[in-house]
């Protein structure tokens, strides 16, 4: 009878790791807080969630929207969330400041950071002795420093004036000559306003290609939840690499989930962040150790943090599936 007994109990076993229920799976809600407002970078995040790859890995992924850019770090340092996207800039002023906060997936392989201009800037060198609008983001200087600088201009002669996230508005209105913002998703609503706008995109005047928005964690949930961190990675890698594979269907995916997006607009912000996903890079997710240090460098250079950001602490690959 014990011998029977521990054949059941062998195969009961076997059963649960063919079905997936090895110990390795979480089985547990996670929360995910998106950068910004959701827009085509974010497609395979909810690929992820419309094919149920975050299921298939053993989380369910709750993805939370902000009410304002700084949201997600403040709910990863509260524990009210267990994964944000930030932008690198943001990650490494956290870091300066002590925050034990941890990139562990890019979602993008270059910047998205950019300087939007009036037609009549032929190149950066033109916005000397003119209004440039900036968020008041401190990396907007560094970008807006960087591009004037790479085309050999001035950028000590540029006039900034601060318009928040208004670029579109403020270029349209003819209030500046020029304005940083996201190429991706500004730069696709000026184009399709004003097709004759100039975009300047600093990782062609200097800037390293580093990878703008990270899925980040703290080193605490890390630690203590690395089996929620392998299976978000997971899931997320299989969400983007399916939407590249099958971009119309990634647009009604994320229009399910957001049905007052425009159709229109996510297909064109698609069509123009998608090669951003791999960029270089071997494969999507990749970390790659090189560019980031030149990214560090880069990072210091022009003001933004105070040294060049440790890059080896910043991120962790370890979470990656194994290819």
């Amino acid at each position: 009878m014990r011998a029977l007994a521990l054949l059941v109990a062998l195969a009961m076993v076997a059963l649960a790791a063919g079905c997936g229920g090895g110990q390795d799976r979480p089985e547990q809600d996670a929360t995910l807080v998106l950068d910004f407002s959701p827009n085509a970078v974010h497609a395979g995040i909810y690929v992820a969630k419309g094919h149920g790859f975050d299921e298939a890995e053993g989380v369910n992924l709750r993805v939370q929207v902000p009410a304002a850019s700084t949201d997600g770090l403040k709910l990863l340092l509260a524990q009210r969330a267990d994964f944000a996207i930030l932008d690198i800039h943001d990650l490494a002023l956290a870091r300066q400041q002590g925050k034990d906060v941890v990139g562990i997936l890019p979602l993008v392989q270059r910047p998205l950071a950019a300087v939007l201009a009036q037609p009549s800037v032929r190149t950066p060198r033109d916005l000397e002795a003119k209004s440039v609008g900036v968020t008041g983001v401190p990396s907007d200087s560094a970008v807006l420093d960087s591009i004037v600088r790479g085309a050999g201009g001035n950028p000590k002669r540029v006039r900034e004036v601060t318009i928040g996230f208004n670029a579109v508005q403020a270029l349209l209105g003819g209030k500046v000559a020029g304005a940083t913002a996201f190429w991706n998703v500004e730069g696709v609503a000026l184009h399709a306003r004003r097709p004759g706008t100039r975009e300047f995109r600093v990782d062609e005047f200097g800037a390293p290609s580093y990878p703008e928005l990270v899925l980040c964690a703290t080193r605490t949930e890390l630690n203590e939840q690395p089996a929620v961190a392998r299976a978000t990675v997971a899931a997320l890698v299989r969400g983007y690499e399916q939407t590249l594979d099958d971009p119309e269907g990634a647009v009604t995916n994320e229009l399910q989930a957001n049905p007052d997006l425009d159709r229109a607009t996510l297909q064109a912000q698609l069509d123009a962040v998608a090669p951003a996903f791999v960029g270089d890079a071997p494969r999507f997710g990749a970390l790659q150790p090189q560019v980031l240090d030149q990214w560090a460098q880069w990072e210091a250079r022009f003001g933004i943090v105070r040294r060049p950001p440790d890059v080896a602490r910043m991120f962790d690959a370890g979470f990656l599936p194994k290819s």
